[in-house]
């Protein structure tokens, strides 16, 4: 299929692009903002667009996603979602949309959705039933503080490069550390880690790492 990917984190995109082309599926563009994925779509009319539910600043998916199923209806919208909302699927069935799935899914499992799609088929995991909607006890995964500050920027979609220069280490070291958190977390690849981190809340803005305020100063003073 030809694709058209829209998330806010471009890092995370680009590898699942790159992971869906052993597949067999062709990214035509990659997007960062929803009036970015329905300018694309409209631009390259791919087969399907792969679309984040939720962007900075209030922006909803589902929203582009009703503009991309009434402007270009030969274009199939999946929704990506690091949450399970039984509303947002109701929801996306009303607009059309051929499937939702979660982030934390790994890339077999979405290419093989895909594959769905592209026969004519919609994927929708199945909604939670009221007893899965308590929170489960919190799994304890012991990373170490600077565990935790590489997997606050993998979220924050930054590169091996960006975080070496950053952090003042190899880039050896840092795949080291990212090696040894995908392993304690049970993820294969960056983007499930941010996809479980997010899940599983081991990053929220409470945790403030000085980096961040750190990146911010030196963007005011360039």
């Amino acid at each position: 299929m030809r694709l058209v990917l829209c998330d806010d984190n471009r890092l995370l995109v680009e590898a699942l692009a790159a992971a869906l082309k052993t597949w067999g599926h062709q990214t035509v563009a990659i997007t960062t903002s929803p009036v970015a994925g329905i300018a694309a779509v409209a631009e390259h009319m791919p087969d399907a667009c792969l679309l984040d539910l939720r962007f900075p600043n209030g922006e909803h998916g589902l929203s582009a996603a009703r503009q991309m199923r009434t402007r270009y209806p030969g274009t199939s919208v999946v929704v990506l979602t690091a949450a399970h909302d039984k509303d947002v699927a109701w929801e996306a069935k009303e607009i059309g949309v051929a499937g939702v799935l979660s982030k934390d899914q790994n890339v077999t499992q979405i290419a093989r959705a895909l594959d769905v799609i592209a026969s004519g088929g919609v994927v929708y995991e199945p909604a939670p039933s009221k007893r899965s909607l308590a929170a489960p006890p919190r799994r304890q995964y012991e990373l170490t503080p600077r565990e935790m500050e590489v997997v606050a920027r993998i979220v924050a979609g930054q590169s091996t490069e960006q975080m070496s220069v950053q952090m003042n280490i190899a880039t050896s070291t840092v795949r080291t550390y990212v090696k040894n958190l995908l392993t304690k977390l049970g993820a294969h690849s960056r983007l499930e880690a941010a996809a479980l981190a997010s899940r599983e809340g081991l990053i929220t803005t409470s945790d403030s790492p000085s980096w961040r305020t750190r990146a911010t100063a030196s963007r005011g003073s360039a």
